[in-house]
């Protein structure tokens, strides 16, 4: 004989709302975990403090100049302001001093003297020669950087360091510069600009040759292969009352039309890159057909070169790669970090590229990559874990609602 008996509701109750608070519990623990993550994400654009007058190496231009003549010196840093490039912004202060003295150079003395900002030497002499260091400041931070002069006694022989190279295309018109001139300006009624060509006076007989002295410039008609060789320009102008002249020597080339104009393919302008791993960054450029041994390509930093701002070797310039896909030529030039370190995102890296038709620069910064580590990544297997507890525990939860807590026990009997 079979007797049946009711299972307690209470008890069945009591299960039911120990399941509901586990899951509750598992619930609110995964949203903590997922506010945890948006809050405690790595905030972008974190960059370090820079230092207090940071050393920019020296600068990739040596400065050669015949003695008795005047030098001016503009300092490459200072370039924020309206004036032409080395003139201080309205809130810089540029300083001067030999490399061999903390002494800044007076802004008053009578042959060496700092106007405005820029080093005046009037005349040179040879004991002029040496480093000397620009320092510009703001009231954000200070920054220098060292140039070289070299003061040439003998004229004739130090010909080659003063001379200018300058192409000039066959068969067209095109115009000779009086080099590095442009600091040595004033009145237009004092200043004159002659041009020679092995001692005679060019522009003056209606020919070919038209000095256009307000540009210093020489206009070359219809070039032609016999007008390659040495010129020289000499410029007159009066400073502080004084009669000066400065002299340039040019060195002609003649070129046909071969080259193209090169096409920067890469880099971008930021790349991204973790600190403390290696980087690589290619400077590559089509050159069309044009032969890859008529265009130089080499990487630089700032304002100098990268062996001048990175001696220890940390950042190189990788081996020239020249190669051809279907007829077009190219050139690629790695710059390799080993390792990126935060210093580097400072930087201004420069590819330069130079063939007879002009020169190019393109710019590019390092940029950090965000971090890899994610808390949304780390906790994601633990949510899932937690939201499988929860899943589960509704569905004990279901099977176990008002409406079925009742179950028939079957008991055994003596019978």
């Amino acid at each position: 004989m079979l007797s049946y008996r009711m299972q307690p509701v209470g008890r069945a109750i009591s299960s039911a709302r120990s399941s509901q608070r586990l899951c509750a519990a598992a619930l609110t623990l995964c949203t903590l975990m997922t506010a945890v993550s948006a809050f405690t994400a790595p905030p972008e654009g974190h960059s370090g403090a820079t230092g207090n007058c940071s050393f920019r190496g020296k600068f990739l231009k040596q400065e050669f100049r015949q003695e008795g003549e005047p030098v001016v010196l503009r300092c490459p840093l200072a370039y924020f302001g309206s004036g032409p490039i080395g003139s201080p912004g309205p809130h810089q202060l540029v300083t001067w001093r030999g490399n061999s003295s903390s002494q800044l150079i007076a802004m008053g003395e009578p042959r060496v003297r700092v106007k405005d900002g820029v080093l005046w030497i009037v005349p040179a002499l040879r004991n002029d020669s040496g480093t000397y260091i620009c320092s510009v400041r703001d009231a954000s931070h200070c920054e220098e950087i060292a140039m070289e002069l070299q003061i040439l006694e003998d004229a004739e022989a130090s010909l080659p360091l003063v001379t200018y190279a300058q192409t000039l295309t066959l068969g067209t018109d095109g115009m000779l510069v009086c080099a590095d001139t442009l600091d040595f300006s004033g009145d237009k009624d004092s200043m004159h600009v002659r041009w020679y060509r092995r001692s005679v006076l060019l522009g003056g007989d209606g020919g070919r040759f038209h000095n256009v002295e307000e540009q210093k410039r020489l206009l070359v008609v219809n070039v032609s292969v016999e007008d390659e060789g040495p010129y020289t320009c000499v410029l007159t102008f009066v400073h502080e009352g004084r009669r000066l002249n400065v002299t340039r020597h040019i060195s002609l080339i003649i070129r046909e039309v071969t080259d193209t104009v090169p096409v920067v393919i890469s880099p971008l302008d930021t790349i991204s890159a973790s600190l403390g791993s290696r980087l690589t960054i290619p400077c590559t450029v089509s050159l069309g057909a044009s032969p890859p041994e008529s265009t130089m390509l080499w990487w630089g930093v700032n304002m100098t070169l990268l062996e001048n701002l990175y001696p220890e070797g940390r950042v190189t310039e990788g081996p020239r790669r020249e190669y051809s896909v279907n007829g077009e030529n190219f050139i690629e030039v790695p710059l390799n970090f080993n390792p990126v370190l935060r210093e580097d995102l400072n930087m201004d890296f420069k590819c330069n590229i130079f063939n007879s038709l002009g020169f190019q620069t393109l710019h590019t910064t390092v940029k950090e990559a965000p971090a890899t580590f994610s808390w949304g990544v780390a906790l994601a297997p633990l949510s899932l874990v937690l939201l499988a507890l929860g899943g589960l525990c509704l569905h004990r939860h279901w099977k176990r609602r008002p409406g079925k807590t009742y179950r028939l026990t079957t008991l055994k009997t003596g019978l």
